[in-house]
């Protein structure tokens, strides 16, 4: 994506993608001289002191002076347009004036830079380390290993993109680390098509579902190979207006990154044009979020000027919603933030029932309040035919989930997830059960969010009834409004919304999206959703069209990672097993092709005896990673009263522990800790899964369910796979895992000899 402001002096400084995670790795003196040129090269590129002249052999290849001893290399795109690509030693730029390659990709039309010295370095780093001393029997020389991609021509790797100068190199390619060594270095493109290609992906689907929604198309198809202004519209950079935006690119790390350089796959889903709802698919840290995000400023940006807010940005934690808010102030600016609301699904619906009756004073009790109180009505009434689990269950996930107001929808109601059927004269029963705890809860003065999300429901959807009736009698007076009707009610019947974006979208309820669906008329770009219901962590199953928020055919998958190791995305994968994950349609998602192009340290497992050793065994794993920042490394547990145990031996040890609570870390500095929970939408440089046993992991009473309630039981494990899954995933450079006892089931496939 380019950013298209340019600087008061009319010189244009870009930064290409890649280069900006070469500055971050750079002295911290010789960073602070890149800060210094780049603010005085925008000013006055022909000052003398840069000594600014193309590299020999190169036509468009420039080298500026950054300090003594580095240089800035940079394109020229003609007048006083340039392109930074690299910062280099001196030493390296003398040496290796030939090695410097690019030019514009025949097949995307984006510009390409390579330096085929460091891409080649790399490759030796990750080739087999030979051995410590030669072996006391000569042994047979081994076969020569088969290239990786031998079955493809230098053609078919150059038709899908692959950066011409790299393809000899890719040729010679035997092993996976060294073709990770090259896609570190090499054009993001040519590192995804040959990722794909390694993960068995047919060649016709990497053409169509990898290089086609980059190809140059249409009139542009004949590229202009010296037409290098056209080239940048094509590739990723930034423009450096100014020294705090290159501060902001370079200081909040992958965040950063995506509010700059937006991958072009998911730059096409944030501008496409929907003819209805959309979904956006993929693990964790495929930018699903960035992409809301992004989606968020471009429907903010088609308004017509205005004070209201016409774009809802909700998601299901209330956590992740103040996140977004200062995420979509740091990409959007105040104008943007000033058009949008943003809020947790909860608080949304709060609101809505809040405006409808606003004396309400009744205290919100969770869902184990209310199983308790399920119980101790059942005993009163002397109920045995039922368990307090299942009516539970039944009140949350059926009548109250699909917002079912009477006893004879109840009847007619699909229970699709509910495993047990139900007889039409059960139904009755079950009713006028539900009927004597709503009723309990009212005596009380108590309500759960259930009640308030299904109420909200109940609430939206009558008054979108009142519109559609307006809207019917308006048509029927030819557009013509009726002012004795609609004075004084024209802002009670306009939609709240004009566009909803929904973040974390597995994790809410069916009412949840009868509300929402009510919230914005039907139309073309109304809700676009992003989730992954592999990450699905609370207990609500949905089918989204049976809500009336029709998907099918605007439905979309990122599949790389760009947050966590391709060595902990394996191990996590692997936690899922062979179970089934609906994509909240009716069919089956699918993490294949999911994948990552970053490398690091296998994950490290270890078991202890008690719980008091485990916590030993913590806190020597935190001292391993003495050269982190503590803010960045993080532990999760299974409880509460483990946050609560663990913070205490940290404190004692010397470490300062930071609990991350419903409102997020209590403090900016120490190791966070928390449930696992409350790590959902967080990242870590380094985190720790302690108490990963069984019994907690899942819980020992979820087996009580294995044959009372055997679908029950499957989606109980099925969401403690899920949580796992989701804590692992929150690592991006190491992952550690413990357990005191036996080790949870789920990481019996992780244990196993390799």
């Amino acid at each position: 994506m380019t950013v298209t402001s340019t600087p008061r002096t009319g010189v244009t400084l870009r930064l290409l993608d890649k280069a900006d995670k070469e500055l971050v790795k750079l002295d911290r003196a010789v960073l602070g001289a890149f800060y210094k040129f780049q603010h005085d090269f925008r000013r006055n590129p022909g000052a003398g002191g840069f000594d600014l002249k193309p590299l020999e052999g190169h036509d468009r290849l420039w080298s500026a002076r950054v300090n003594r001893e580095w240089r800035a290399l940079m394109i020229r795109l003609g007048g006083d347009d340039w392109l930074l690509v690299s910062v280099k030693h001196r030493g390296h730029v003398h040496r290796n004036l030939d090695r410097f390659n690019y030019g514009i990709n025949h097949v995307t039309g984006a510009i390409e830079y390579v330096d085929l010295q460091v891409v080649e370095e790399s490759l030796l780093r990750r080739g087999p380390t030979p051995p410590a001393a030669p072996a006391p029997v000569p042994a047979a020389p081994a076969p020569p290993e088969e290239p990786l991609f031998a079955a493809y021509t230098d053609g078919q790797l150059a038709d899908l993109g692959v950066t011409g100068p790299l393809i000899p190199i890719v040729r010679k390619l035997t092993t996976d680390d060294e073709l990770l060594g090259l896609a570190e270095y090499a054009p993001r493109h040519t590192g995804e098509v040959l990722l794909r290609l390694r993960d068995g992906v047919p060649y016709d689907e990497v053409m169509e579902q990898v290089t086609a929604p980059v190809a140059v198309t249409g009139p542009e198809r004949n590229l202009d190979a010296d037409d290098w202004r056209a080239a940048v519209d094509r590739s990723q950079t930034v423009v450096i207006t100014d020294d705090e935006s290159l501060q902001s690119i370079l200081e909040e790390g992958d965040f950063g990154r995506w509010k700059i350089f937006l991958h072009p796959t998911q730059e096409k889903l944030v501008r496409r044009r929907y003819s209805g709802p959309a979904r956006v698919g993929g693990g964790p840290g495929t930018g699903k979020t960035i992409v809301a995000l992004h989606r968020v400023c471009h429907l903010a940006a088609q308004l017509p000027p205005g004070h209201t807010k016409p774009v809802l940005l909700t998601t299901f934690n209330r956590n992740l919603a103040a996140d977004l808010r200062a995420r979509l102030l740091s990409l959007g600016g105040p104008e943007v933030l000033a058009r949008v609301d943003i809020a947790h699904v909860d608080q949304l619906a709060t609101r809505i029932v809040s405006e409808a009756d606003p004396g309400n004073a009744k205290r919100r009790i969770d869902d184990t309040s209310a199983l308790r109180e399920w119980r101790e009505l059942l005993v009163e009434a002397g109920e045995t035919r039922w368990g307090a689990e299942f009516l539970s269950d039944e009140w949350n996930q059926v009548i109250l989930g699909q917002a079912v107001t009477s006893r004879s929808a109840y009847f007619t109601t699909r229970r699709a997830g509910r495993g047990r059927g139900v007889t039409r004269a059960e139904r009755a029963g079950i009713w006028q059960l539900a009927e004597r705890f709503a009723q309990r809860l009212e005596t009380k003065g108590l309500e759960t969010h259930r009640q308030i999300a299904e109420r909200a429901a109940r609430l939206e959807m009558a008054r979108k009834a009142r519109i559609d009736r307006r809207t019917g009698e308006r048509e029927e007076r030819g557009g013509l409004h009726n002012i004795h009707v609609e004075d004084g009610s024209g802002a009670w019947l306009r939609h709240r919304y004009r566009h909803i974006v929904v973040d974390e979208a597995q994790d809410l309820s069916a009412a949840h999206w009868k509300m929402l669906r009510a919230m914005a008329p039907s139309g073309p770009d109304d809700i676009f959703l992003v989730g992954d219901t592999h990450q699905r962590i609370y207990d609500n199953q949905v089918t989204l069209g049976s809500l009336g928020v029709h998907i099918r055919g605007r439905s979309s998958r990122l599949t790389l990672s760009y947050r966590t190791t391709r060595e902990i995305l394996r191990d996590a994968i692997r936690v899922l097993g062979d179970d089934g994950y609906d994509d909240l349609d009716g069919d089956v998602d699918t993490l294949a092709g999911y994948r990552s192009v970053l490398h690091g340290p296998e994950p490290a497992f270890r078991g202890a005896r008690s719980w008091d050793e485990e916590m030993d065994l913590v806190v020597e794993q935190l001292r391993a990673w003495h050269d982190v920042p503590r803010e960045a490394t993080a532990i999760c547990v299974p409880t509460n009263d483990m946050v609560t145990q663990l913070a205490d031996r940290l404190a004692r040890s010397g470490i300062t522990p930071s609990e991350i609570t419903q409102d997020g870390p209590r403090g900016d500095q120490g190791v966070h800790i928390g449930t696992m929970y409350r790590f959902k939408g967080l990242e870590y440089r380094c985190l720790i899964i302690a108490g990963a046993a069984e019994g907690l992991v899942p819980r020992a009473s979820v087996d009580a369910w294995e044959h009372t309630d055997p679908n029950r039981h499957r989606r109980e494990l099925h969401r403690a796979r899920s949580l796992l899954f989701v804590a692992a995933t929150r690592a991006r450079d190491a992952l550690a895992i413990t357990w005191h006892g036996d080790p949870s089931r789920f990481l019996a496939p992780l244990l196993r000899p390799r």
